[in-house]
């Protein structure tokens, strides 16, 4: 069969771990689906998986299709494990704080993990989309840990400038700006444009 898809040349790596908030990891997949250039790798946890269920009521293989390649969170041996494993980096949407914690202490225990880790050695990007709140201190000595690392947190909070009408919109925003922490391009995020602009 004819694959119509524009060839691949930079992997994104894309995890969903068991925070609330997994539409951030399933639209980041749609929104790069059609982009050129671009060739995904997903990763979720168990736990992901049952807030997938429970938040978005999707079933697995819908969500597998949006990514070009799907890896197993304890295939610890799989190519992203690896640091000759090229790619652009890693976003962990939503990324909960056990996640955190994996990364802030070097604990290679699942893929995702382990994927984290190898692209903070190689010194790639990062990004934790993290979700809780209250935070804790050990939350937040995490978050300076990963920071002082190399990562960038980036938990997904709303703006409002753009004085966004749905849930869907704010979503959006957001991916937006992790998509631009890659370079990649995008127009669907709208852009502070001053406040003479109105």
């Amino acid at each position: 069969m004819q694959n119509n898809r524009p060839m691949r040349t930079h992997r994104l790596i894309v995890a969903i771990t068991g925070a609330s908030g997994a539409i951030y990891g399933v639209r980041l997949l749609q929104l790069l689906r059609p982009v050129a250039g671009i060739e995904t790798h997903l990763i979720v946890s168990a736990a992901g998986w049952m807030n997938v269920d429970q938040e978005l009521a999707m079933k697995r293989p819908e969500v597998e299709a949006l990514a070009d390649v799907v890896h197993n969170v304890r295939d610890v041996g799989a190519t992203i494990a690896s640091g000759s494993f090229a790619s652009m980096g890693m976003i962990v949407a939503p990324c909960s704080m056990r996640t955190l914690a994996a990364v802030a202490t070097g604990l290679a225990d699942s893929l995702i993990s382990r994927a984290a880790d190898v692209v903070l050695k190689e010194r790639r990007r990062l990004v934790l989309m993290v979700r809780e709140t209250p935070l804790n201190l050990v939350h937040l000595r995490n978050m300076v840990t990963v920071t002082e690392m190399g990562g960038v947190v980036f938990p997904p909070l709303p703006a409002f400038y753009h004085r966004p009408q749905s849930v869907a919109e704010m979503v959006d925003h957001t991916c937006g700006r992790v998509l631009d922490l890659f370079d990649i391009e995008q127009d669907f995020s709208p852009r502070w444009a001053g406040l003479n602009a109105r």
